[in-house]
Parts: C-alpha cells; structure tokens; sequence
C-alpha cells in the first residue's frame, strides 16, 4: 500500500537509516492546485451539465472538498491523474473514475478482491502490466496503478470509437459485455445511446452518469470563492523512485535520479529492500512527491537489505515503519511506550488511522 509522507517523514527516514541530510533546497512547486482544475475542465469531453442536479450528483457533493482540503492528499493523486489522461490524450472524466471506485484512496481494498485508486482485480492488473509479487501489490502504487488504468482505458476509447459513456461501461463491465449489448440493440459504438442498452447491470449503466455528474459538482465548485482561493496552493507532484544500489534521499528534480518525500509501495519493508537493490527498477514504481523546480540536491548511502519494517540505528531515536494492518495500539505494545507517547512525539489525533509506509517515531533522542 502507498502513503504520502510529507519532507519531515522522509527525513526521518532518512536519519533513520543513518543517512546525514545536508544542503537540501525546498522551493516552490511547478503547479498550483488551480492549475490543475483547468486542466480538469479544460479536458472534459462533455461539459454541459443539466439544470438540476441528479441523485449522482448529491451523492458526490463531497469531491470539490476533498479536493480542496489541504490535509487531504486528493489534489495530488487527482493531479497525477489528470494529467496521466491528458498526456494519452483522452477526456478528463476517465480522471473521475477513483472516485466511484476507491474515493480516491491508493489504500483501498474490497473483500472481494479489488484493490487501489482504480480497483483492479489481480488478474486484470497483471493482464496490464501492473507489478506484482511478493511484499509489492503495484495495484495501491499510485503510479503503477494510473499507468495501467490509462493504458486500458486508452485501448477502450479507441475500441468504442471514442464514445467517453461506453468506454467507462466497458471498464466497469469489461468490452465483451458492452459489445454484446450494443449488438442486441443494433448499434454501433460511434451512434451508441448508452442509456438504451440492455443486458447490462444497473451499476454498469448508471456508472457514466455518476462521471457525469461528478464532473458536474467540480465544474461548477468555480462559483465559490472559497474553493477557489483553496486552489491557489502548490501540490506536489508524483515520480517514480529510481532504484540502485544505493539508497538515494530527496529533493531532487523528476529528470534526476533521486526523488523526493518517499511515497512507499507495498510493504515499507518490500519498497525500502528494493531500493537497497532487491528489485528491478522497472519494478519500483510507486514512488514520491517531487518538485519540478528544486535545485539538483540529494544525499545518498549504501543500504543493505532491511528484514524487517522497523529499523533502530544506534544512538538514534527509534522509528517504526508501519505494516499493513497495524495499529497504534500494536505498535504501542511491541515498543514498551504508550498510545499517547506514540501519538505525542507524532503529532498525531486520537483516532488517527495508519496507512502504511508512514514513519513513526517511537521515542525521542533524549529517550535513548
């Protein structure tokens, strides 16, 4: 599973590792959170809206403020997204799709199998080159994940001639069913009216519309001055970790090798004992927060392979980074301190829900 660690969470894994962080820059992001809402609507292959909005359209009322909300990393994944579909060159509502299908949290997982931003069974994950192995589920690597899901729905608006409406009714029913039922109903895919066609099940026929509709509430969030001035922020954006030998460590550009804030795949022992060299590169792809127009600074070390998630170096305050299905409770216990040291020496809030990847302190220097 992926976790978006702020410059204080890779840092602390940096020094965890014993890895001395000198002469790192911190300027500006290439792109603000406006930005990225034009190039959202600007994209949008439909952008007339009804006069009055749709049971859809309530339900996801909330997007405009997930996206808005600065303790929310939404922007970011939204943003990578966005522009992973305007690079293929297709609609912008293909971006919306994680909103129907995880709200947009890398971290999801259904009982039934799915996992991720885009939901992906293992079997059509792997059918589309998303990584898996082992300790690394490319499926929640927000970048592993995206490149797939766009490379697919790529091939399906080509398939249905560029009809946005049965391109997402295909992803959700798979190409067969919709081809099946546009040839009951003798249509074609470029004169295709999606709302007439039979055979398909009702999540797969409302599933346009709910698109529609949420590209409809977002469009429309531009009347409200305070979600705009929300926008003028910068975000981040996502780049792969390169991986080698050694252990490369932050604030670089996307064209350098190393990359900033670690965004950890998989377990934070998997992603951390492929950078160590456990792993192809190809294989390590779901990566990190970068600013594009950071000075070329980074730091490096050798790193040797890491068994386990939680790492001690000598005089240096412990860290723990979390494993899936963790709890503070759990972590609590292992360490011998209490729920309240581990939420206080984090900054954490009672309740506070553990993704992981996340790196934890579990005591402070003057604890040792």
């Amino acid at each position: 599973m992926n976790t978006l660690f702020n410059k204080t969470s890779a840092a602390a894994l940096v020094a965890a590792l014993g890895v001395a962080s000198t002469g790192l820059a911190h300027a500006a992001d290439a792109r603000s959170g406006r930005e990225i809402y034009e190039h959202f609507r600007s994209g949008l292959a439909e952008p007339s809206c009804p006069a009055e909005p749709s049971r859809w359209s309530r339900q996801f009322a909330h997007a405009p403020e997930r996206l808005a909300n600065r303790d929310d990393n939404t922007m970011v994944l939204f943003g990578h997204v966005v522009e992973s579909v305007r690079a293929a060159h297709l609609p912008t509502e293909y971006a919306l799709i994680p909103f129907v299908e995880s709200g947009y949290k890398p971290t999801a997982r259904s009982s039934a199998g799915p996992a991720g931003l885009w939901q992906m069974i293992a079997t059509t994950a792997r059918n589309h080159k998303v990584p898996m192995r082992p300790g690394y589920d490319g499926r929640m690597s927000p970048i592993d994940s995206t490149k797939a899901a766009v490379r697919y729905l790529k091939t399906l608006h080509g398939m249905f001639g560029g009809n946005w409406r049965l391109a997402v009714m295909a992803y959700n029913a798979g190409e067969y069913r919709v081809f099946g039922a546009l040839k009951r109903a003798g249509q074609t895919p470029r004169t295709a009216k999606p709302e007439t066609l039979a055979g398909l099940s009702g999540i797969t026929q409302a599933y346009d519309d709910k698109l529609h509709a949420i590209s409809c509430v977002i469009a429309r969030a531009d009347d409200q001055p305070r979600f705009l001035a929300s926008l003028d922020r910068p975000v981040r954006e996502l780049a792969p970790i390169a991986s080698s030998q050694t252990l490369v460590a932050m604030d670089t550009p996307k064209s350098a090798p190393a990359v900033a804030s670690i965004l950890a795949p998989g377990s934070a022992a998997a992603a951390l004992g492929a950078a160590a060299g456990e792993a192809p590169a190809s294989s390590i792809v779901a990566a990190v927060l970068s600013p594009t127009a950071t000075p070329a600074a980074s730091v490096a070390t050798s790193a040797a392979p890491l068994a386990t998630a939680a790492i001690a170096v000598s005089n240096s305050p412990r860290r723990h980074i979390v494993a899936a299905g963790e709890s503070l409770w759990m972590i609590a216990r292992r360490y011998k301190v209490t729920v309240a040291e581990l939420l206080s020496l984090n900054g954490l809030k009672a309740g506070k829900l553990l993704a992981p990847g996340m790196v934890l302190a579990v005591d402070s220097l003057a604890s040792k």
